[in-house]
């Protein structure tokens, strides 16, 4: 059996970075994984994610949710669902302003095509993403996060 990989896309683009796969199930099954974010510490390709703090079962737009993180040290962060369109489109930011975004294409009735994506253009704060390399890091964590989205919507681990 082949290793489950995605694509890194080359958006042309130093602060936005992007992955791509494709997910034998429904769009619809695929959004609800990822508007759940008691899910995000399974599909959380940095495991950085460790639990969600407070926030709503499923996103929708505006819905505000936080996160137990741990990156170095642990701290808690708060999200808002900045863009939403049911089964096709999510992203949220923090105080950073940097947007996460996954933008669903159906293909068939059980095959979707999934794109992640960073974009560090709205935030203040690019010092610090550069300082902390950041762009080339999240590049990797995009493509792991949507394997292991993938194996979740087909086999539910």
């Amino acid at each position: 059996m082949s290793e489950i990989r995605s694509e890194i896309l080359n958006t042309g683009i130093a602060e936005l970075k992007s992955a791509r796969i494709v997910i034998n199930a429904p769009a619809a099954k695929i959004f609800d994984i990822i508007a759940r974010p008691a899910l995000h510490p399974k599909i959380d390709g940095t495991n950085s994610v460790k639990s969600v703090n407070w926030g709503p079962d499923r996103l929708s737009l505006e819905a505000k949710f936080g996160m137990r993180m741990k990156i170095g040290i642990r701290y808690k962060i708060t999200n808002i669902v900045v863009e939403f369109q049911d089964n096709q489109l999510i992203a949220w930011r923090h105080l950073g302003r940097w947007v996460w975004r996954y933008e669903l294409r159906e293909l068939s009735s059980n095959q979707t095509e999934v794109t992640e994506s960073f974009d560090g253009r709205p935030s203040p704060l690019q010092w610090w993403l550069k300082a902390r390399g950041s762009y080339s890091y999240v590049e990797k964590a995009l493509a792991k996060t949507l394997v292991r989205l993938k194996k979740y919507a087909e086999n539910g681990n």
